[in-house]
């Protein structure tokens, strides 16, 4: 497994300031799939937990960055901050607007941002959020930066088959964001412990093999359409279980925190057997996991943030409550965070 870090006691606090979401406006239901490839509602619910999911416009105004700009003025208004307080910009995509300039620059445009702050793209899948997360405390905690907006933003439609029942049902569009700043004096709120990790040799479970510089894309991967992700999902069913499962042992084990005074668990919103065999293995109580698969899919980078705010604006989620998000993806990579919110 990957190395731990936990937070030194002369180091500074850090706090989620704020969140914020972007929903791309068109819902696709399971029904609305029936017509696209041979499926159903009732199969897709019952092997997966997905009703619908939303997908952005291909006309304009959702692009990753888009989406990321509308969930980053609730972050500021929740945290009190203007937009040019951000002096660090993280912008966790497989999907980003474009390969260059990085998706994080453009935001930052977008924003209206003047101070020239950092801007940092990541790619690292479904673990993208708790890796700019962690990335973004260690930097605050050194003083390095006062204010950093993290964002997990994915257009995933964009690169799913959708002649694949097996791949297609599974994905959808969105953005969440946090902002991360250091916790004021007298205040509960921290960061306790992290955990990240990668595991290369499980490549094969999930890939984009086409459109890289080793394979560049041809008329011929688009004629073939061998161009879009492909995903074992048995294989990554088994390793995301107990990896999620590892995880959040790892985080409580290193914070000296019980997992039963963990008040909730906000895990990758990948496949809803997934997140309830995660519960299981860990015997932690179902009413106390966020759940919100059924609505958004599987959002890659966003599903995590997304989760997480929807459960504060929903009051389920309360300052001062323990919070352990948990996130595995392909690479094979994976991260968990333990946090006071």
């Amino acid at each position: 497994m990957g190395p731990f870090f936990q937070v030194e006691k002369h180091m500074k606090k850090t706090k989620i300031l704020g969140t914020g979401i972007y929903l791309p406006k068109k819902i696709l239901h399971n029904r609305d799939l029936e017509k696209i490839v041979e499926t159903n509602d009732e199969w897709i619910f019952e092997r997966t937990g997905i009703r619908e999911r939303r997908i952005s416009s291909t006309e304009g105004g959702e692009w990753p960055t888009d989406m990321a700009y509308h969930a980053t003025q609730d972050a500021l208004k929740t945290a009190g901050l203007s937009a040019n307080d951000i002096d660090l910009i993280i912008f966790a995509s497989v999907t980003p607007d474009m390969k260059l300039p990085n998706s994080s620059t453009l935001l930052q445009t977008k924003l209206g941002i003047s101070n020239r702050c950092a801007c940092l793209d990541i790619a690292v899948a479904c673990s993208g959020f708790v890796y700019g997360l962690n990335m973004a405390n260690s930097m605050i905690q050194t003083g390095m930066f006062k204010n950093a907006l993290i964002v997990g933003s994915e257009m995933l439609s964009r690169e799913v088959n959708w002649k694949d029942r097996s791949s297609c049902i599974l994905f959808g569009d969105g953005c969440g964001v946090a902002i991360l700043g250091e916790t004021p004096e007298g205040d509960s709120s921290e960061i306790h412990a992290t955990h990240l990790g990668g595991d290369g040799s499980g490549k094969e479970f999930f890939h984009q093999q086409v459109g890289g510089a080793v394979t560049p894309i041809t008329p011929a991967h688009l004629e073939e359409e061998s161009h879009y992700m492909v995903m074992k999902g048995r294989e990554m069913f088994k390793v995301a279980t107990r990896t999620l499962a590892e995880n959040a042992k790892i985080v409580c084990e290193k914070s000296e925190i019980e997992l039963d005074e963990v008040d909730w668990l906000v895990p990758h919103q990948a496949n809803i057997r997934i997140i309830e065999t995660t519960g299981k293995l860990l015997g932690f109580p179902p009413e106390k996991v966020i759940v919100n698969i059924h609505k958004y899919g599987n959002t890659s980078a966003a599903t995590i943030p997304i989760a997480f705010h929807e459960a504060i604006s929903e009051g389920k989620i309360k300052r001062g409550d323990k919070v352990l998000l948990d996130a595995f993806g392909a690479g094979l990579t994976f991260g968990s965070t333990l946090l006071t919110y």
